[in-house]
């Protein structure tokens, strides 16, 4: 088995940043999830395969439908979001998916937006697509009205590339897509202080 193959299939490893932990994503994970996640302001741009109002059991039936058989087959790769000071509490989620036009997403639990935590996940999530996976391109689209994730998009150096409209929870939003390729990915990091 070749070492891409094994991160194509269903081991995904555990990855940190200086203050969290990226553990892969368990059925397990759905009890703290749908605790966490539906609320208005984390929900409003995602997309609309996302249901709302959310289910008593939306985290469970997603991880077990969705997201777990697409890890199997090699599709996507999900990790939750801990704080190295508690590793047991979840705080929020990150995915990477193949294809051409939307590769990362992510959800951020309340209490701890606006504290960088998502540009840390996100440094960490983006290395692995590139470096150990070795996709060329990352794309992440986003309503142009979700200021916080154009940010995370502008510090980990992506440049804006496309704009559309896109069906979110809220409505119809314009909508801007992100790009970085592994190349400009990799010079930013050499270029970075140490």
């Amino acid at each position: 088995m070749s070492f891409l193959r094994y991160y194509l299939g269903n081991v995904i490893p555990h990855l940190q940043t200086p203050r969290l932990l990226l553990r892969p994503l368990e059925l397990s994970d759905a009890d703290q999830a749908q605790i966490l996640f539906p609320h208005w302001e984390i929900v409003r741009y995602l997309s609309t395969t996302v249901p709302w109002p959310y289910p008593p059991d939306g985290a469970h039936t997603f991880y077990r439908d969705v997201a777990l058989p697409a890890i199997r087959r090699g599709d996507e790769w999900y990790w939750t979001l801990r704080l190295k000071t508690e590793p047991d509490q979840l705080i929020g989620c990150i995915s990477l998916v193949k294809g051409e036009k939307d590769n990362r997403g992510f959800w951020l639990g309340l209490p701890w937006h606006r504290q960088g935590l998502m540009t840390e996940a996100c440094e960490a999530a983006t290395s692995f697509w590139f470096n150990v996976l070795k996709f060329p391109r990352l794309r992440v689209p986003k309503a142009v009205a979700n200021t916080a994730s154009r940010r995370i998009s502008e510090k980990s150096g992506m440049r804006l590339v496309a704009r559309e409209e896109r069906d979110y929870v809220s409505r119809r939003l314009p909508t801007e897509i992100w790009e970085i390729t592994a190349e400009e990915w990799n010079a930013r990091r050499e270029k970075a202080p140490a």
